[in-house]
C-alpha cells in the first residue's frame, strides 16, 4: 500500500528556516515546538563565541607566520560551532570536520593540541577517548560513517549519550553521507548530522552541488527527521540542536539539522576567495554577523552592558597571548618518529631508509 503523507510529515523541515532573531537583533516569533534557551546559556555562549572568534583569528595570524601548515576558518560560523558544543552532555561524543576547531576549543581541548594536526603533527594532538571528541575529519563525509558505528556502539554498551557528527554542505555530496544516513534510520541510532551549509565547497557554490530545495531535506527519502535553521541565530540554532538531541536521546533515531551560514573568510589560507565570489556577497554576510547579532539582541534585553562585553574581550584576548606563547616554542621532534607506527614490523625498505636518515644526521 502507498505511504500516506501522514507517515512523512514529522520527517519534514520547516519550509523556511527556524529564526528566533532577526539580522538586527531583534526578536522573532519563532515557530511552534522549540523552546528558548536559557538566558545564562545565551550569555555563556556569547562568551565563548567572543573567545571562539579570537583563536580563529590567532591560528590565522600563526598560519602567515608559518607556524601552522594550512588552517581552515570557520569566522562567521561561530553560531553553529557554538550550539553544537553547548547541545552536548560532557558524555556526548563530537564527531568534527577540519573546519570544527572553535568547536573542539569550546568544548575544552587545549588549543595546542587541536591546532597539531594543522601544524603538521603525525596525529590529532588530543586524546578522542578522554575528550569524547573524535580526530578532526579532512576527508569530506567519512566521519558520518564513523559516528553511526560509535552511536550503536554506545548504545549495546547501555550508554545514554547521543552523537553528534559535524558536517560541511560538501560533504552532503560524499556517499558516505547517505550510507550513514541510511545506516542510522534503519539501525535508530541516536546520532545527530549537522550540516553547516556556508554556501560554498571550496569554490563551489551550492546551486552547482544540488537542487534540492534544502539540503534538510536529504534525510527524508531515508527516514531522518529533519529541519533547517537560520545558522547565525545563536538562539535559533541552540533550540534546534537541543530538540534534535533530545529526540536522538530518548530513542526516537537520528536527526538532521542543517544550518544556513556563511565562510565569510577563503577556504583555507591558499585558497584565493576573490576568484569565485563577489566582495558585495561577503560584505551582505558580514551584515548578518552572527556575534554582532547576538550581542544586540542581548544587549536589548538587559542581559549584557558594556563592562561583560569588555570583560568577554579581555578574557579571549589572554586566551589568544597564551596560544600564541605556546605555538611560537619550537617542539622536541624526533625524526626517527616518521617511521615508528607505519607498519607493526618495519619492512625491509622502511628500514633502509631509517639508515640512510641516520647516516645524513651523522653526517
Amino acid at each position: 500500500m502507498p505511504v500516506g503523507t501522514h507517515a512523512v510529515d514529522h520527517l519534514l523541515p520547516a519550509a523556511v528556516p527556524v529564526r528566533f532573531v532577526a539580522e538586527d537583533g531583534t526578536a522573532v516569533e519563532p515557530p511552534e515546538g522549540y523552546q528558548a534557551p536559557a538566558d545564562e546559556q545565551l550569555v555563556e555562549a556569547y562568551r565563548r563565541m567572543v573567545l571562539g572568534r579570537r583563536f580563529d583569528r590567532q591560528a590565522t595570524a600563526l598560519t602567515k607566520q608559518g607556524r601552522l601548515a594550512v588552517y581552515p576558518s570557520s569566522r562567521g560560523q561561530e553560531a553553529c560551532q557554538i550550539a553544537g558544543v553547548l547541545a552536548l552532555r560532557e558524555d556526548d561524543w563530537l564527531f568534527p570536520t577540519y573546519r570544527d576547531s572553535v568547536a573542539l576549543v569550546s568544548r575544552g581541548v587545549d588549543p595546542v593540541e587541536v591546532l597539531e594536526l594543522l601544524r603538521g603533527g603525525w596525529h590529532c594532538g588530543y586524546d578522542p577517548a578522554a575528550t569524547r571528541v573524535a580526530p578532526q575529519c579532512t576527508p569530506l563525509a567519512t566521519q558520518t560513517i564513523h559516528a553511526v558505528g560509535m552511536a550503536e556502539a554506545l548504545r549495546r554498551k547501555g550508554e545514554d549519550a547521543v552523537v553528534m557528527a559535524f558536517i560541511g554542505d560538501g560533504g552532503t555530496s560524499e556517499g558516505d553521507f547517505h550510507e550513514a544516513l541510511n545506516y542510522a534510520a534503519v539501525l535508530q541510532v541516536p546520532v545527530v548530522f549537522f550540516v553547516q551549509n556556508n554556501k560554498y565547497a571550496i569554490s563551489v557554490p551550492l546551486a552547482k552541488q544540488t537542487a534540492a530545495p534544502a539540503l534538510a531535506y536529504k534525510g527524508i527519502g531515508y527516514g531522518v527527521r529533519s529541519e533547517q535553521v537560520d545558522g547565525n541565530d545563536l538562539v535559533a540554532v541552540l533550540a534546534v540542536l537541543g530538540e534534535a538531541v533530545r529526540h536522538a536521546r530518548t530513542g526516537d533515531g537520528p536527526f538532521l539539522v542543517e544550518a544556513h551560514t556563511y565562510r565569510m573568510d577563503a577556504h583555507t589560507n591558499a585558497d584565493d576567495a576573490t576568484r569565485y565570489r563577489e566582495n558585495e556577497e561577503v560584505e551582505r554576510w558580514e551584515s548578518a554577523d552572527p556575534l554582532l547579532r547576538l550581542e544586540t539582541y542581548l544587549r536589548g534585553r538587559g542581559l549584557l552592558d558594556e563592562e561583560e562585553i569588555a570583560v568577554a574581550e579581555k578574557v579571549a584576548e589572554e586566551f589568544a597571548a597564551r596560544l600564541r606563547d605556546a605555538m611560537n616554542a619550537d617542539p622536541e621532534s624526533d625524526p626517527y618518529e616518521l617511521f615508528d607506527h607505519v607498519f607493526a614490523e618495519p619492512t625491509p625498505q622502511l628500514r633502509e631508509q631509517r639508515e640512510q636518515l641516520a647516516s645524513e644526521l651523522e653526517g
